[in-house]
């Protein structure tokens, strides 16, 4: 089989679609469709059918993807060893998905350390929204996404922080003196970010301890939490419990142990499925996990007055 054909098939299967797999390729759709064709006469299976707006892979093509992909992975790493990968002179555009708190803490580690090795490397930054990751990473419009999020196991991922969490006060909330309970943080005016990303494990961790939270107030921006918390002495949040510890250096706000048994969150970094380019996205992965785990991260950032 044409190796060009196998890199069609991949790319089908990853974009589930014509046109974002030509994208990839760098060719044009009727390119794609054309091989598609000669891939379907050679293996006698249509590999994909158009449901709606995709196109979903075949049982064969399921069958198949696993071996081809990994087929141009060895392929690509060999030539790649031979012609070996220069970061000092790559100009790729590279994707990085990371949350709000990510690009707080994070990013200014991972630019230093990009920039120091690949200064003509571009980089861009979008929203990790954990219901969007796996269709980003299979379609390879990200490179690498760092998320508490459990995306599904197929995706290659490497643990590189585990983060505890606690519940965050002003210095003025009643909570913030004596111990707090289990009770009493139930029934506290509880403060929450919508869309965070760590959102997920703490749900879980409250549902085994048998506790049903309302929210009083929701916000769209973790960088609304120390003022809103520094101004209202019934709110809490629980937050992770490094980033609150930080903010209370100059906020007048408290840090509370979590009433009920939560084990430290493990934040991943996730790669994506596409074969192409892999010298890079080896550099880019290894590059940025070295940054982040060297890092104790710049959250308190978002500082007060004090």
């Amino acid at each position: 089989m044409d190796l060009s054909l196998v890199r069609v098939f991949v790319s089908i299967y990853e974009a589930r679609g014509i046109t974002a797999a030509a994208a990839r390729l760098f060719v044009t759709p009727p390119a794609v469709s054309q091989a598609l064709t000669k891939l379907r006469q050679q293996l006698d299976d249509p590999l994909f059918e158009r449901v709606g707006r995709t196109m979903e892979p075949t049982h064969a093509a399921h069958a198949l993807y696993p071996e081809l992909r990994g087929a141009l992975l060895t392929i690509d790493r060999a030539v790649d060893g031979l012609h070996g990968f220069d970061p000092a002179e790559s100009d790729r555009h590279l994707r990085i998905a990371l949350s709000e708190l990510g690009e707080i803490g994070w990013l200014p580690a991972i630019l230093r350390a990009v920039r120091a090795r690949a200064p003509r490397m571009r980089l861009e930054v979008v929203p990790a929204h954990p219901d969007h990751l796996p269709e980003q990473l299979s379609r390879g419009s990200i490179d690498l996404a760092i998320t508490p999020a459990a995306l599904p196991a197929a995706f290659e991922s490497t643990v590189i922080k585990r983060q505890g969490y606690g519940v965050a006060m002003s210095a003025d909330n009643p909570l913030a003196r004596g111990r707090l309970t289990r009770e009493r943080y139930a029934g506290a005016a509880h403060l929450r970010v919508s869309g965070d990303s760590g959102i997920g494990p703490l749900d879980a961790a409250l549902a085994r301890a048998g506790i049903a939270l309302t929210p009083r107030v929701v916000v769209h921006r973790i960088a609304a939490l120390p003022v809103a918390l520094a101004g209202d002495p019934e709110l809490v949040a629980t937050v992770p419990d490094t980033i609150a510890e930080g903010w209370a250096a100059t906020w007048p706000l408290t840090v509370q142990p979590l009433p009920f048994a939560m084990d430290p969150v493990s934040v991943r970094l996730y790669r994506r499925h596409s074969t192409q380019h892999s010298a890079a996205l080896d550099w880019f992965s290894a590059t940025v996990t070295r940054a982040i785990s060297g890092s104790s991260g710049q959250f308190s950032v978002i500082h007060g007055d004090g």
